[in-house]
C-alpha cells in the first residue's frame, strides 16, 4: 500500500511547498543578496503548529543552495539545542570549524569568535526559537553580518516582548511573515501530493483525503499523521484500500501520537509546568508558580514560565480557561507521562 513511507514523515521536505508562494518568495528575497556577498536579511517566520513554517524555510534555503550560491546552512531545534553554548557549538561543527576544547572549559565567547572569523556566509534555521534558554545566541548571530537568520515561532510578538530591549529592537528588523492555517482544499492538494508520490494507485480516494483534512482543522502536520496511521490500519486489516472506517479510528491515535512526540521533546522546566497541571488537575496560574518554585532548585522567572506554559497550549498538550488571575489550567488528555 505505501511505496515511500519517507513522504509520511514530519521532517520530509517536498520537491514544491503547496499555497506558500508568496511565503516563500519573501523568504527568497531576504537570502538574494548572499548571492553577491551583501548583508542578508533576517525573517521571523510564526503562526500556528502545521501551518508551513519550517518547510517553507527549509525548502526555501535548500533551493537556494542549489539553484544560486551553494552555500553553509544548518538547521536547529531549539527544543533539543535550547543554551547559547549549544547552539553555537552546533553551527561550529557544521562547518568544521568544531572546538576541541572540554564543553565546561569552553566559554560561549570563544565560540562566538571562531563563527566571526569563518566570514563565510551562513545561513541558520533556528525552530521553536521561543523555548531557548538563552536568548543571548540571537544578539551573538545577529551581530554577525555574514549570518542570515530564519527564526521560526508560534508567536512573534509574545516572544519578542519578552527580550531584552536591545535585543528586541534588532529584531524587530526582520522581515515578519504570518503563516496561517491551511483551509480543507489547501490540506487536501497537500495530501494527494504525498499519496501520488508514496502510495499506490488508487489505495486513497478524494473522500478520505477530504476526510482526513476536515479533520486536521488546518494542521498540516496532524493531517499528514492521520493519513499514516490511517494507511497503516488498513494495511494491518488486509485492506486493499484506506476506508472511512480507517479514517475515523486514526484521527485520535494520530492526535495522541503528535502529543506523545512533542511531549518527549519538552525541556526539564516545560515538563515539570506539564507535570504540575497534570497532577493538580485545574490548577490557577498562583498554584503552578508555588508548586514549580517549591519543585525547581533554580526556577525561571515569571514570564519565562508563562512562555512555556503559553507553548505548551499552543501544541494542544494544555487548554487554559479564563483570563487574568482566574485563568486556569488542565491537561488535554489526561494520560500517563511518558
Amino acid at each position: 500500500m505505501i511505496t515511500d513511507p519517507r513522504v509520511l514523515r514530519d521532517e520530509w521536505v517536498p520537491s514544491e511547498v503547496r499555497h506558500r508562494n508568496a511565503e516563500c518568495n519573501q523568504l527568497s528575497t531576504a537570502l538574494a543578496p548572499v548571492a553577491d556577498d551583501d548583508r542578508p536579511g533576517n525573517v521571523f517566520l510564526h503562526g500556528p503548529p502545521g501551518t508551513g513554517k519550517t518547510c517553507c524555510a527549509q525548502y526555501i534555503v535548500s533551493q537556494f543552495c542549489r539553484e544560486v550560491r551553494d552555500v553553509a546552512h544548518e538547521y536547529v531545534n531549539c527544543w533539543t539545542d535550547s543554551t547559547r553554548f549549544a547552539v553555537l557549538e552546533r553551527l561550529l561543527e557544521n562547518v568544521g570549524e568544531g572546538v576541541e576544547t572540554h564543553r565546561q572549559a569552553t566559554a560561549a565567547d570563544v565560540l562566538v569568535r571562531r563563527l566571526r572569523e569563518y566570514g563565510e556566509p551562513y545561513v541558520v534555521i533556528l525552530d521553536e526559537v521561543d523555548v531557548l534558554r538563552d536568548t543571548d545566541v540571537l544578539y551573538d548571530l545577529y551581530q554577525l553580518p555574514h549570518v542570515a537568520l530564519l527564526l521560526v515561532a508560534n508567536r512573534e510578538e509574545e516572544f519578542l516582548a519578552d527580550l531584552d530591549p536591545r535585543l528586541q529592537s534588532r529584531l524587530r528588523t526582520c522581515a515578519s511573515i504570518r503563516m496561517q492555517p491551511y483551509t480543507t482544499e489547501q490540506l487536501v492538494a497537500i495530501l494527494d501530493d504525498r499519496v501520488r508520490m508514496g502510495f499506490e494507485p488508487g489505495v486513497v480516494g478524494d473522500d478520505q483525503l477530504a476526510r482526513i483534512a476536515d479533520a486536521a482543522a488546518g494542521d498540516a502536520r496532524l493531517a499528514i499523521n492521520v493519513l499514516r496511521t490511517a494507511a497503516r490500519q488498513a494495511q494491518e486489516a488486509g485492506a486493499e484500500t484506506v476506508e472511512p472506517a480507517h479514517v475515523t479510528a486514526a484521527i485520535p491515535e494520530a492526535e495522541h501520537d503528535v502529543r506523545r512526540k512533542t511531549l518527549s521533546k519538552l525541556s526539564k522546566h516545560q515538563r515539570v509546568l506539564y507535570e504540575i497541571v497534570h497532577e493538580l488537575g485545574e490548577p490557577s496560574g498562583a498554584e503552578i508558580r508555588e508548586r514549580y518554585e517549591e519543585r525547581v532548585a533554580e526556577p525561571k522567572v515569571p514570564r519565562t514560565r508563562r512562555r512555556y506554559l503559553t507553548k505548551l497550549c499552543d501544541y494542544d498538550l494544555l487548554a487554559k480557561e479564563g483570563e487574568g488571575r482566574g485563568r486556569t489550567y488542565r491537561v488535554v488528555e489526561p494520560a500517563p507521562i511518558p
